[in-house]
């Protein structure tokens, strides 16, 4: 079962802690075994957070068994971090543990020199502090989270979630993180810059709105070549009105949904079955190989054959 340890500091924020805490522990595999153990570990039996002191029960000596390390962010991200917690992220480190921070936990890893030469984020009011302290690092504060394989970094709150999701992701496929997201009550898709992208069977519709019955006709109609006028006729409104309305309830356009639509259920395919990528553009709703290419590798930051390389899960349906 994949370790993870999250490191709990001094003055370590709550929400910071209990978010890996939480969206770990509950994470499934498909035959209901837990995908997970999680261990809260400190330099200390217990920890000060500043609103409540916790009891750690595992040492930091327990980070060396870890295949994965959690740093959450700590309310003073300047605070000097003890050497012998930097000495054990290194080593842990130096043996292939990956070790991702939450918000200013980017302070701790920057720390120990792990992120010289390399991209990280973390919450955007610490960035030009993150920036100034390590100038070796590229700070960038309009993303969500950083993965540089082995080191990854995220934004503040809940990009914490964004983050262990799309690790969850890499761990185990798009299943699996998905119905995480479920559990997390988070949205399988975030907007805004490094969005993550997990995928699911049906994409995600506002209940209780009254674009409902349209979209869940849209999800049944993707593959179609639908236009913006016949999208208005089947909801009986004006193409005016309904873009009015449909911006207003999901927070984007007709075509737009249905574009993220078929990029969803193309990466469903790609990861779930052995179909050649020119198939699937057709399956998905694309008159063209080449402008569904084009699509996905502007939405999904990658190329289709790249994608399932990295996602391709083992024993797929053909």
């Amino acid at each position: 079962m994949h370790t993870v340890a999250v490191l709990a500091l001094d003055q370590v924020i709550p929400f910071d802690l209990a978010t890996p805490i939480e969206v770990f522990t509950r994470t499934r595999l498909p035959d209901g075994r837990s995908a997970y153990q999680v261990r809260v570990c400190a330099a200390t039996e217990t920890v000060d957070t500043g609103t409540f002191t916790l009891r750690a029960p595992w040492r930091l000596e327990s980070l060396a068994q870890a295949d994965t390390i959690i740093l959450p962010g700590c309310t003073n991200p300047a605070a000097p971090v003890p050497h012998e917690v930097l000495d054990a992220l290194r080593h842990a480190a130096a043996n292939g543990t990956r070790i991702a921070s939450i918000c200013t936990g980017a302070f701790v890893l920057a720390a120990t020199g792990l992120l010289k030469g390399l991209r990280a984020t973390t919450h955007w009011l610490a960035a030009d502090a993150l920036a100034e302290l390590h100038p070796d690092i590229e700070v960038d504060p309009s993303v969500l989270y950083v993965d540089n394989d082995q080191f990854l970094t995220s934004a503040g709150a809940a990009a914490g979630l964004d983050l262990c999701l799309h690790l969850i992701r890499r761990d185990h496929g798009s299943a699996v993180a998905a119905d995480a997201a479920r559990l997390s009550v988070m949205p399988l898709e975030r907007d805004g810059g490094q969005a993550q992208f997990i995928v699911h069977d049906h994409p995600p519709v506002p209940r209780g709105s009254t674009m409902e019955p349209l979209l869940a006709w849209l999800q049944d109609n993707a593959s179609r070549d639908l236009t913006l006028d016949q999208i208005a006729a089947r909801a009986g409104m004006s193409t005016r009105t309904l873009n009015r309305r449909f911006r207003e309830q999901t927070g984007t356009t007709p075509l737009q949904w249905l574009l993220r639509a078929r990029i969803r259920r193309a990466q469903y395919l790609l990861e779930a079955t052995d179909h050649p990528v020119d198939r699937i553009a057709t399956q998905v709703g694309f008159g063209s190989p080449t402008a569904f290419r084009d699509r996905f590798k502007r939405i999904v930051g990658t190329g289709p054959h790249a994608y399932r390389a990295a996602f391709h899960t083992p024993g797929t349906r053909t």
